[in-house]
């Protein structure tokens, strides 16, 4: 698959998903088998601003690529002026962020709130096409209400922009993360545009995929949070789309996966930034597994990165 000139190995994607695809998380999901992997949404007022934060999340591995950047904001030239960074940070596409609905971004004008302000959209898109070379995408929702129209007004703008994907969470804005993804938006969407459509919503496995695949006709796949703690899935989506068979997870394959993203943050943060940010996330990977609270509980007490290992092997010990 090809978005503008970038080719990807296979029609998966990575969401970006705040506070989860970090460099190791992203690092984990390529690894598996990813396409594309994207970054958390990076602030472009944080960018233009030098926000350390915001240049944190810039950082990147040539492992990863091809790399995904995402930012938001609402002002045409403040984010012609950060995409510019991204392309400079060497990022291979940028993506613009039309569809997330949390309340701090929605009030700025960001997000799914520019779905709403069709003019301002196209302004942006059109000075940011003209700021960076890389291929240029936006995420978007199926918009306010169920009827799909937004989704498709801004599709068309952006295909006349110069866009060269979107993706659409087949989600309305009010709906966030709830009820069911309407697949239907994702197939009228691709029926209208002639650049590719990326689908998301409501992937949860392998089969998923290749039904949204089927059903759509979209040009590919984007999965977020059934990646979290479960990057496996990536591999599972490759072996089905190729018609090959797809082992049952083994409790061996879960703590492979757990003891590898803990080394990864290590390797990327260093010690001490990885046992705070661990003991966060260590529950992540074992959702649905046998004495999972026993290691969230046990995860959420270490001090260093000995106790974290310590907690993984015994987790193994005892499941």
């Amino acid at each position: 698959m090809n978005i503008g000139p970038l080719h990807l190995a296979n029609p998966v994607i990575l969401a970006p998903l705040a506070g989860v695809t970090n460099l190791p998380f992203r690092l984990l999901a390529k690894e598996a088998g990813c396409g594309l992997v994207c970054s958390e949404m990076v602030s472009a007022d944080g960018l233009v601003h030098a926000s350390p934060n915001a240049f944190d999340l810039l950082r990147s591995l040539p492992a990863e690529k091809p790399l995904a950047v995402q930012i938001f904001g609402s002002d045409p030239d403040v984010m012609a002026e950060a995409a510019a960074i991204v392309e400079g940070s060497g990022a291979d596409l940028l993506d613009i962020n039309f569809g997330c609905a949390v309340k701090k971004v929605i009030k700025t004008g960001s997000g799914a709130a520019l779905m709403r302000t069709p003019q301002r959209a196209e302004a942006l898109l059109r000075t940011v096409r003209s700021a960076v070379r890389i291929p240029l995408t936006i995420k978007i929702r199926s918009g306010w209400d169920a009827s799909g129209r937004q989704a498709l007004a801004l599709g068309e703008i952006a295909e006349v922009c110069g866009v060269n994907a979107v993706t659409v969470h087949a989600r309305t804005a009010s709906q966030k993360f709830s009820g069911r993804a309407d697949w239907g938006v994702i197939a009228a969407l691709k029926r209208h545009l002639s650049i590719p459509v990326i689908g998301n919503g409501d992937i949860a496995c392998a089969d998923d995929a290749a039904r949204m695949l089927s059903e759509t006709g979209c040009d590919a796949i984007m999965v977020g949070r059934k990646a979290i703690g479960y990057p496996r899935i990536f591999t599972e989506i490759g072996l089905h789309l190729r018609g090959e068979a797809v082992p049952a997870a083994t409790i061996a394959d879960r703590l492979k996966i757990l003891r590898r993203y803990t080394q990864l943050t290590v390797d990327c943060f260093g010690r001490e930034t990885a046992t705070r940010l661990i003991r966060r996330r260590l529950g992540w990977f074992v959702k649905g597994m046998r004495n999972s609270a026993a290691l969230k509980a046990a995860a959420g007490q270490i001090t260093c990165m000995e106790q974290a290992y310590e907690v993984i092997e015994a987790f193994g010990r005892d499941t």
